[in-house]
């Protein structure tokens, strides 16, 4: 085999090695979920924060969570066993879908971020991100719509 063809061929295996490695570890440790509705509830197991494939107990630090009604989904954020918070992940400035990095959610049409608290870090949003009530039942967290 000539040089060229090597590092060609080379570079080609790294490449799908590596985007195959990073689905494959996005898949394990997935934040995004299909939550329903019951009367004016999401309802979100506990269990979903859950890391599965660690031996100590460990949990996700958000999750987002979607349902087909919603225009927008919600970021619900883990502060300890009893502290949640649930931001509408739509932009106050002109309506845009956030994107969630860690502990902020940021616009990706004018670079507007919150914080994991729904305020304001960083404009051109002005506004803070609409909360939702939680409340935690047994295995559940209940997430008011209203």
């Amino acid at each position: 085999m000539d040089r060229r063809k090597f590092i060609s061929s080379s570079c080609i295996s790294c490449l799908g090695g590596g985007l195959l490695l990073s689905l494959l570890e996005s898949c394990g440790s997935t934040k995004i979920i299909t939550a329903a509705i019951k009367d004016t509830d999401m309802i979100v197991l506990l269990s979903d924060f859950e890391i599965k494939k660690s031996s100590k107990k460990e949990f996700k630090k958000y999750l987002v969570v979607q349902n087909e009604i919603l225009q927008h989904p919600i970021c619900v954020y883990r502060f300890d066993e009893n502290t949640y918070k649930a931001l509408l992940m739509k932009c106050t400035h002109q309506g845009t879908e956030l994107q969630v990095f860690g502990d902020k959610l940021q616009c990706p049409a004018h670079g507007s971020e919150f914080n994991n608290q729904g305020k304001v870090e960083n404009g051109p949003a002005s506004d803070p991100l609409r909360t939702f009530p939680i409340t935690i039942e047994g295995n559940q967290l209940k997430i008011s719509l209203k």
